[in-house]
């Protein structure tokens, strides 16, 4: 009787061995898949204040020693400034930083393109720097492109939104890096939709240049963050991993409310505006314009299809809008200029105009799914589910990006 008792215990403890060898295994499997490399260079020790807040632009002290005897490449365009107005550009030539080109994202370096407009080569006519432009089919740049760069830094205000495409732009950059063992500093910048974290997931079939990632759609993190965790889920071409530096931040805490020191893209002119980007760029996938070719951009909605209204507009021609939607037409929709800021992904729009247009078959273009990232939204919008339950079905998904991004916060 002891012996069988003895063999039964030995037999449960084996069994428990074989499991908590299996555990540790996943275990060390998924922290070998999230390994973060990321050097950050002087995090924040003091005490966050909205009023004191520094971009990673203005803290050089933490950088600028690390630029000595190095040839620089920038990625960077008109957000890429301190907070006194200079230009990070300028303040680098001032400071003998060997500045060898500057690499530029959608909309230019000037930030003076409209929205998908093509980007040229060329040179930069204040410093005479030559332009790479990032965007068309050079999204990411080739070795030539890359040749006698030692170092580069990446320097753009990004608004927290998926389909914001300054971090595509840093996904291409890092592989480039990777690829060509060059190091990139990111100098982080606040995110001014703070911690929102709201949206369908996108699914991997949808990846495009406006979704490269599986993410909702607001995503919470600054860039700096969205680097590591770049990094660190080894979303890059083969896993590879790039060398990357952080300046972060100080004084800063995502909550924060943080107004921009310039607009990010042509069509993006306040706070309420990009608070309400991620929203209303939804109705970029619709027949409905979202105010381009007017001066409230992203502040209202309409079209020639929707119920004649008290608000009307008339896009036309203007910076950011050479060729609006429905120029010189009369819109009718909704001016939300006056509401509150929102703090979730807001649908009632985007449903109620869907529900009110003359002609429901022609609402949804194919730019939607890929916005969405996902066809389920238009299908339940079209199915006429209401926002609460759309909002439930995105509930799991958020919980497990929420978790899965935690390791890779700074603030």
């Amino acid at each position: 009787m002891i012996y069988k008792l003895m063999l039964k215990n030995t037999v449960l403890l084996l069994l428990f061995a074989i499991v908590s060898c299996g555990n540790c295994k996943k275990k060390i499997e998924e922290s070998e898949k999230r390994k973060d490399t990321t050097v950050i260079v002087n995090p924040n020790t003091s005490t966050p204040s909205e009023e004191n807040i520094k971009t990673g632009a203005d803290n050089y002290e933490a950088y600028l020693p690390l630029l000595r005897d190095k040839n620089v490449g920038i990625v960077t365009n008109q957000t890429g400034i301190l907070t006194n107005k200079t230009h990070l550009v300028d303040f680098l030539l001032e400071k003998k930083v060997n500045l060898q080109k500057i690499y530029a994202p959608e909309h230019g370096f000037r930030g003076t393109a409209d929205a998908g407009e093509l980007i040229k080569d060329g040179k930069d006519t204040k410093t005479r720097l030559p332009i790479v432009s990032l965007y068309g089919n050079n999204k990411k740049p080739k070795p030539e492109q890359l040749a006698g760069i030692d170092l580069m830094i990446f320097d753009l205000q990004d608004v927290g939104a998926r389909f914001y495409t300054y971090i595509s732009s840093l996904h291409y950059v890092m592989e480039a890096c990777a690829e060509n063992n060059i190091k990139l500093m990111v100098l982080d910048r606040p995110n001014p939709n703070g911690g929102i974290v709201d949206g369908p997931i996108l699914e991997k079939e949808f990846t495009s240049f406006v979704g490269m990632h599986q993410i909702p759609i607001l995503h919470g993190m600054t860039i700096g963050e969205y680097a590591k965790m770049i990094n660190g889920e080894k979303w890059l071409k083969n896993g590879i991993q790039c060398q990357l530096e952080i300046v972060p931040c100080l004084n800063y805490k995502r909550e924060m409310p943080y107004s921009l020191l310039t607009k990010p893209s042509p069509n993006l002119p306040n706070d309420q505006a990009i608070n309400l980007y991620a929203s209303l760029c939804l109705f970029e996938g619709t027949n409905v314009s979202m105010g381009r070719g007017t001066e409230k951009q992203f502040q209202i909605y309409g079209s020639p299809y929707l119920p004649k209204s008290d608000f009307s507009f008339t896009p036309i021609p203007n910076f950011g809008a050479k060729e609006p939607t429905y120029k010189n037409q009369l819109c009718y929709g909704e001016d939300l200029t006056s509401i509150a800021k929102a703090t979730q992904l807001e649908l009632k729009w985007l449903i109620k105009a869907y529900q009110t247009t003359t002609d429901k078959s022609k609402f949804f273009n194919d730019f939607f799914t890929k916005l969405a990232g996902t066809k389920k939204l238009r299908e339940q919008i079209e199915a006429g589910t209401s926002e609460t339950e759309i909002r439930n079905s995105w509930k799991k998904g958020i919980e497990d990006f929420k978790v899965m991004r935690k390791p890779y916060l700074l603030y």
